[in-house]
């Protein structure tokens, strides 16, 4: 099969591989129908995550047909058209027995494209399939399926949930990118008064608006005595990260009011500085966090119910041979005002674009 092969920060190649193959009963394998590019790919090819080697193969984000399955697998079959989750769970360890799948310590959690080989691909092996593949009902389109992978589970749990967003806060999202407008999506399901997003790109921030924020700013904005004259002075009560550099992060600590929350949900690559001196006597809550998916069932249900849908995220499609292409559009997202890109295999019936 061919995939798209990480050589070292900077290179990447689609190349031929030898299949996946059974290793565990609990493994699946999955024909790619439809698979996408996420940021953390991005982050992996600048470096910034040396624990992925040369020569993986990346993505964790799919939707597929399985095509064949260990005998320890049992509430999926060959022709099941599945969600393949960004993480992966035993089950059976500490973590996974409490609903935290993403800290997993019996070789589950974030694995897919990052400590074995991910959903880039034709095909991909899928351990533990019972735990970590969701079978799709008729009416969810593979392309919509997609944004169930990670975006919106991890905008839900690290984001808007952490964040604990309630009805009549204020909200600030500083990065326009897809985890942030799917956190402006969770975010609204707990009526808040205001969400405000913050953003660099003024086609993200219109992206931004169209998805349901009340207010988009850029950078050079003076946003935190802007974000206090709305806000009768106080600040917002939940500052949500999507970006991953130390400068969205403290602006963020900047914009919270005091008994506020800020909840990072970017991949951070390099230190950020935490200003104590300042938030110390502020009881300000910051977390930080890598998505369980155990929102997932809850989303794709909303998904199913037509209560929850993103349209318009998705703003490139490719075939999977274009993989390269692809990338090259999501990469230079600022000049391609590329938000979301899809690639669907020959076999998908889902070129719906």
């Amino acid at each position: 099969m061919k995939a798209l092969v990480y050589n070292g920060p900077g290179h990447r190649s689609w190349h031929e591989v030898p299949d996946p193959v059974i290793q565990d009963p609990e493994d699946a394998i999955v024909r790619v129908d439809a698979v996408t590019i996420c940021g953390t790919d991005l982050h992996i090819l600048k470096g910034d995550v040396p624990t992925v080697e040369p020569g993986r193969i990346l993505g964790h984000e799919a939707v597929g047909t399985i095509l064949t399955v260990g005998s320890g697998v049992h509430g999926v079959q060959p022709g099941d058209r599945v969600l393949i989750s960004c993480i992966s769970a035993c089950g059976r360890c500490e973590y996974c027995r409490q609903g935290r799948y993403g800290q997993c310590l019996g070789g589950g959690g974030w694995i897919l494209g990052h400590l074995i080989d991910g959903t880039q691909a034709e095909m991909v092996r899928v351990p533990f399939a019972d735990r970590s593949v969701h079978k799709l009902p008729d009416n969810v389109s593979n392309e919509a399926a997609l944004l169930l992978a990670d975006i919106l589970p991890t905008s839900y749990e690290v984001g808007t949930l952490a964040g604990q967003v309630k009805p009549g806060d204020t909200v600030v999202i500083v990065g326009a990118g897809p985890i942030g407008l799917a956190a402006v999506t969770t975010s609204k399901l707990y009526s808040p008064s205001s969400v405000i997003v913050v953003d660099s790109a003024s086609a993200r921030q219109k992206a931004a608006l169209d998805h349901g924020a009340d207010l988009a700013f850029g950078p050079e904005d003076d946003l935190v005595e802007t974000i206090k004259e709305l806000t009768g002075g106080l600040g917002a009560d939940v500052a949500i990260e999507a970006v991953g550099i130390p400068e969205t992060f403290e602006l963020c600590t900047k914009v919270i009011r005091p008994g506020g929350r800020v909840a990072n949900v970017g991949v951070h690559g390099a230190p950020a500085t935490l200003h104590l001196e300042d938030l110390w006597i502020k009881d300000v809550t910051i977390t930080t966090g890598l998505v369980d998916t155990w929102t997932t069932p809850r989303l794709l249900s909303m998904l199913a119910a037509g209560r929850l849908s993103m349209p318009g995220l998705i703003t490139h499609r490719f075939g999977l041979d274009e993989m390269q292409d692809a990338y090259d559009i999501f990469s230079r997202a600022g000049e391609t005002g590329a938000l979301k890109v899809a690639l669907f295999g020959d076999e998908s019936k889902d070129l719906e674009g």
